[in-house]
């Protein structure tokens, strides 16, 4: 099996090939066909197939969306957790004051330079994406789908 290239801010976006290349596809494919079908042989159950085709292809997205906040969740408490353990005591007050957007960027941050980013991102109220491009050290994150 290939050596994986470290991860990087270019290249820590995840796909997940059955998924978006196969079952977001086929979903898709048949959506259109069944508009398709209802445009060129129309009959009762044409605006039906419609329907279960788009219930099928928003069920898909919806499925992925929900797996992703349930990381998202993990992720905030993960980062809370090892910011008690890495910041000093005088900033552990200031955790709850991360949003979402913030905890999830850092976890990229390596631990030496997490203390200062924190206090960077809450003095400028840095957006996640900020935080990313200002990470010198990264930590990859391979686990995340």
């Amino acid at each position: 099996m290939p050596e994986q290239a470290p991860q990087t801010l270019g290249n820590h976006t995840r796909w997940d090939p059955p998924f978006h290349f196969f079952v977001l596809l086929v979903f898709l494919i048949t959506f259109l066909l069944t508009i398709w079908n209802l445009i060129k042989n129309f009959s009762f159950e044409s605006p039906c197939m419609v329907v279960v085709a788009l219930a099928a292809l928003v069920a898909a997205l919806k499925i992925r969306t929900y797996s992703l906040r349930q990381q998202d969740r993990i992720i905030r408490l993960e980062e809370r957790l090892r910011l008690a353990a890495l910041l000093p005591e005088s900033s552990r007050g200031k955790i709850p004051r991360l949003n979402e957007s913030q905890l999830i960027a850092l976890r990229f941050a390596s631990d030496a330079e997490v203390p200062a980013l924190v206090e960077k991102t809450l003095a400028g109220n840095l957006p996640g994406a900020e935080i990313k491009k200002a990470i010198v050290n990264w930590r990859p994150d391979n686990w995340r789908i």
